[in-house]
């Protein structure tokens, strides 16, 4: 299973924020959306990624009162990225290696969507049991042996 097979199955919604927006209504969007990720973009490109890990060293940082922070101020600048070619198993190597929950799949420098473990965890489930219920058809029509 590729990348591009995981973002047709969850789909290619994308939630995002500027680098000028106040980080507490990126954090207010993402509690909305219930989204652990946002895409920070900047004149049509992707400038960064916040994600919960950036907001909450933002709110240790700050006690627990980001005044007048900027979603710039806290986004990681040059997330790890993801293409559409990418093998799941390569994937999930690279979110564990990196400690990435949330990576932006990009198609040449189009971003084409967002891609997390458990959307990862969840392509992986649906194609093990596509193959689970293949194996038991196949197995349960298999031709029986002529004895003589």
């Amino acid at each position: 299973m590729q990348v591009r097979e995981i973002i047709s199955l969850k789909g290619g919604t994308l939630y995002t924020a500027t680098p000028q927006q106040l980080l507490s209504a990126a954090i207010d969007t993402m509690a909305e959306l219930d989204v652990g990720s946002l895409v920070v973009m900047d004149g049509g490109k992707m400038a960064g990624m916040l994600t919960f890990r950036e907001v909450m060293l933002a709110l240790k940082a700050h006690d627990a009162c980001p005044v007048g922070v900027t979603v710039g101020d806290v986004m990681v600048k040059d997330p790890v990225i993801a293409i559409p070619s990418m093998e799941a198993n390569d994937l999930r190597r690279l979110m564990i290696e990196k400690h990435s929950r949330y990576l932006p799949v990009l198609d040449n420098d189009t971003l084409i969507g967002v891609i997390s473990f458990l959307d990862v965890a969840k392509a992986v489930l649906e194609e093990q049991n596509l193959e689970n219920k293949l194996l038991k058809s196949y197995i349960k029509n298999w031709p029986d042996e002529k004895q003589d």
